[in-house]
């Protein structure tokens, strides 16, 4: 192999590397869309994909936090989902307060939770799956008894509008075309543009290792491309749904923590080696407790998303999430060993998650069936993980 060729395929490899689960995403959702003769991409299918993983995201990327202290899990969040829904239910529709205090309240019991499984966890060390095994149990037999068995339903439209609703400008969105999902499409593009512009300049005043033009350039605009195909289809069914953006604040808010900030970088220092961490000055039990209580909270927040969603809080509510949420982030690319994983990975992950349940569903998989293939999916992944860093290790040595 000329020396030319050799550059080239090892360029190949570190981009097919860098970009698996992105390719593999793209494949899965081809392989649907062909399957399904199309029905895949319908607008509506896109727009059921977003609905219908939207707490996926949510709890992943809380669980990411935990994730990165180590492959620390949180078994609890399907269980939390469940007791803050039901908190919920019995406060806006049996007891009828105010929605928006109702919300702060479930928010701050989110938070609650955090701060008592983050205790044992970081100060008393408790080992995180006793912790949050017990946590499991003990949200979960709150939240039914809470409802005595029963299903609360009736929430207020002005609740459910908060999560369920779509974007609409009267002058925009008249028609069967609705042009807002397109602009905002166009935002969104423009900012990716600039944001990634702009610290790859950064990255290269400072001295650091920049992307290639080329491969910037052609990432921009596959990327960009995607988006406005996306925002296109929406635009064809309801436009832009509000929880997009509820989801795209949280994924932006702490792709910033983890990757901009002290604190986030935190997370990995004390994934990488928690000894030399701690004898860096950092307090490793604070990160731990700050860990727990986020993925609580947001667990908090994805029980709002989900009663909204099925307008309802029902004892089984959050059922089997944790896993969907642990999938994702090792799907993602998040280590489990800790250390590494991204926000952006994350997200990849669930959505694949959620192209896998959708595309199943659509072309008649039994569900049993579904089972077998989202495990075989995340044994994949870790193997994948595990087989690359023992690869990365001997070339090392």
């Amino acid at each position: 192999m000329s020396s030319k060729n050799a550059i080239l395929w090892e360029k190949t490899k570190a981009f097919l590397l860098k970009n698996t689960m992105v390719i593999a995403l793209v494949v899965v959702y081809l392989f649907f869309v062909i399957r399904s003769e199309g029905r895949m991409f319908l607008p509506q299918n896109i727009n059921n994909l977003i609905m219908q993983n939207s707490y996926v995201v949510i709890l992943a990327v809380g669980m990411l936090l935990c994730i990165l202290t180590g492959g620390n899990i949180d078994l609890s969040v399907g269980a939390t989902v469940c007791l803050v829904g039901a908190i919920a239910g019995v406060l806006m529709v049996n007891l009828g307060w105010n929605i928006y205090l109702v919300m702060i309240i479930c928010l701050l019991a989110g938070v609650a939770i955090g701060v008592w499984q983050g205790f044992w966890i970081a100060y008393v060390r408790i080992p995180p799956f006793i912790v949050t095994l017990a946590g499991m149990l003990l949200f979960r037999g709150l939240a039914q008894a809470i409802l005595g068995g029963t299903t609360i339903s009736g929430f207020s439209d002005a609740y459910l509008s908060i999560f369920n609703n779509y974007v609409t400008i009267p002058l925009l969105d008249s028609g069967a075309v609705k042009y807002s999902s397109i602009i905002f499409g166009v935002i969104c593009c423009a900012i990716f543009i600039v944001a990634t512009v702009w610290t790859n300049l950064s990255k290269k005043r400072k001295g650091y290792v920049t992307e290639k033009p080329a491969s910037l350039y052609s990432r921009i605009v596959l990327l960009c491309a995607i988006v406005m195909l996306l925002m296109y289809k929406l635009s064809l069914y309801k436009g832009v749904p509000y929880i997009l953006l509820w989801l795209i604040g949280i994924v932006a808010i702490y792709t910033y923590i983890t990757a901009k900030t002290t604190f986030g970088r935190h997370f990995y220092a004390l994934g990488g080696n928690e000894k030399a961490t701690k004898l860096s000055g950092i307090n490793t039990n604070r990160i731990y407790f700050s860990a727990y209580v986020n993925v609580s909270f947001l667990s908090a927040l994805a029980a709002l998303v989900v009663s909204a969603r099925f307008t309802s809080a029902n004892p089984a509510a959050g059922t089997n999430y944790e896993l969907d949420a642990i999938g994702s982030c090792f799907i993602g690319g998040a280590s489990a060993y800790g250390g590494i994983g991204k926000v952006s990975g994350v997200v990849v992950g669930a959505v694949l998650m959620g192209v896998l349940n959708l595309g199943m569903n659509i072309i008649g998989v039994d569900s049993n069936f579904q089972k077998v293939v989202k495990g075989l999916v995340l044994l994949v992944a870790v193997i994948f993980d595990v087989v690359s860093k023992r690869r990365a290790v001997k070339s090392f040595t």
